[in-house]
């Protein structure tokens, strides 16, 4: 299976960059106006950005075009959500995205939609539309400054499709901090070289690039396919990829990458709090292990 992108989804995938780079050129990108507010109280989500989101398309990207959306499908959904967890956009991206159509606002971006996805709810407090499952939640301490969470008592309906987005964005914290690693490898110096000259430095690099690689192979597979277990299995490479990505990320930077200054550490911490989405990696552990047994001969 080749994934080389067209013309219409590189020009996409660009469009959703120069909208991030725009907003913080501007000074109103969610790190900047964020930081550093976590350590003052709770995040508030830009609004204005939000809707900026909404004229991008990034939530009624899959709408039919008679319903004034773009009219394209999951791979293309797949992209987007792979630039924006790259940038660490926060807010209930997926919640939202898979509202379009359905509550009205949520596919410009007027609306900001939380639902549950398996016990957690994300920016309960920020939400206009909370979905149907998200009943008697409570509020959690998140590991994430930008990611308030709630959880509620009984496990919601995960959606597959959800899934795959939050996959998408884990393929894009792992790709971004695999890039921090190699250019801090390249720039620090120690002992009169870079960083990166020295063999356990280069085998950390190396390991995440492999693991980018292989969870972007998968994640574009199951966007295509639509397979339940290809998107369990995406899921767990992307998951892993991620949060390996940026502890080992956080390895090469040394404290550097703990300080507030960095984006290091929010990578580490919203790729620990994705993992636990529709009940942590458990569902896809099952599905996929089902899978092979049912087939084994």
């Amino acid at each position: 299976m080749r994934f080389q992108l067209t013309g219409e989804q590189k020009a996409l995938r660009a469009a959703v960059r120069d909208v991030i780079g725009r907003s913080s050129s501007a000074g109103s990108s969610w790190l900047v106006a964020q930081f550093p507010a976590p350590l003052r109280g709770a995040p508030r989500l830009d609004r204005g950005f939000w809707r900026a989101l909404g004229d991008l398309g990034v939530f009624s990207l899959r709408l039919a075009e008679a319903d004034g959306g773009a009219g394209l499908g999951l791979p293309e959904a797949v992209l987007v959500f792979e630039e924006v967890g790259s940038a660490l956009v926060p807010g209930p991206l997926v919640a939202t995205h898979l509202a379009a159509g359905v509550v009205p606002g949520a596919a410009t971006g007027e609306t900001v939609v939380a639902a549950a996805d398996g016990r957690l709810v994300e920016w309960l407090d920020e939400a206009d539309v909370v979905l149907p499952g998200a009943e008697g939640a409570v509020a959690l301490r998140s590991v994430d400054p930008l990611t308030p969470l709630h959880r509620v008592p009984a496990p919601a309906r995960v959606d597959p499709v959800a899934v795959l987005l939050t996959a998408a964005e884990q393929l894009g914290t792992a790709a971004r901090v695999c890039g921090l690693a190699v250019q801090h490898a390249r720039t620090r110096e120690q002992f009169g070289q870079p960083i990166g000259a020295f063999q356990a430095v280069k085998q950390l690099c190396a390991g995440s690039l492999v693991r980018v690689e292989v969870a972007r192979a998968a994640v574009y597979a199951a966007a295509v396919t639509r397979d339940p277990v290809d998107i369990a299995a995406a899921r767990l490479l992307a998951d892993e990829a991620a949060v390996r990505g940026a502890r080992d990320c956080l390895q090469v930077h040394g404290g550097m990458g703990f300080t507030w200054e960095s984006e290091v550490h929010l990578h580490l911490k919203r790729a620990w709090v994705r993992a636990q989405r529709g009940g942590g990696s458990t569902e896809s552990e099952e599905l996929l292990a089902a899978d092979l047994v049912g087939g084994a001969v």
